[in-house]
């Protein structure tokens, strides 16, 4: 039982592993919402991308959705083969490919789209409310790989120095009580 509780302790400790298992998490709430005959989400990603920059080259669509070059190569080739994407030489670079949407493409996309928004709120719902900006940031910043810059620390404020009572106001005062001190002897 010991050695269950270390390997507990140092999985949930890492980063990439916690990363991997919400993202499994995230799959599976989406196959839940979409169904098995949906495309995926990456698919998704890849006709939402299409539909954005439509005509755009093969190399374009990798900087658009995190998809390595040969993954989103064979994807693009299984969604001609379905009927969801055409591809085409560019018009820009003779050694390019222009990638569009088709028909069923741009159906596919619109079919997806209620799914995934279920998805997302699905997974939201798991965080308190107060934590879920923070989760958009913090995963916003990992996927660009770019640190946001330090904000400057605040310099501590200087601690107040008692006020001196000024010379004047002392001097009148002293005045006054030998005044006082005068009256009540007379």
């Amino acid at each position: 039982m010991g050695k269950d509780k270390t390997v507990k302790r140092v999985m949930s400790a890492s980063v990439g592993h916690l990363l991997h298992r919400a993202a499994q998490r995230a799959l599976d709430i989406y196959v839940a919402e979409a169904g098995s005959g949906a495309v995926t989400q990456r698919q998704h990603a890849v006709l939402a991308a299409v539909s954005d920059h439509d005509g755009a080259a093969q190399a374009d669509l990798v900087n658009a959705t995190g998809v390595d070059r040969s993954t989103l190569a064979d994807m693009v080739s299984r969604m001609i083969d379905k009927g969801l994407l055409a591809r085409e030489r560019s018009t820009l670079d003779a050694r390019a490919n222009a990638v569009r949407l088709t028909d069923a493409g741009r159906a596919a996309l619109a079919a997806a789209r209620g799914p995934t928004a279920a998805a997302d709120a699905a997974l939201m719902a798991l965080l308190p409310k107060s934590k879920r900006s923070v989760l958009l940031e913090a995963l916003e910043i990992l996927a660009s790989g770019e640190a946001p810059p330090e904000k400057a620390p605040k310099e501590p404020k200087a601690a107040k120095e008692p006020k001196a009572e000024k010379p004047a106001k002392t001097e009148k005062k002293k005045k006054k009580k030998d005044r006082e001190k005068t009256a009540k002897a007379a």
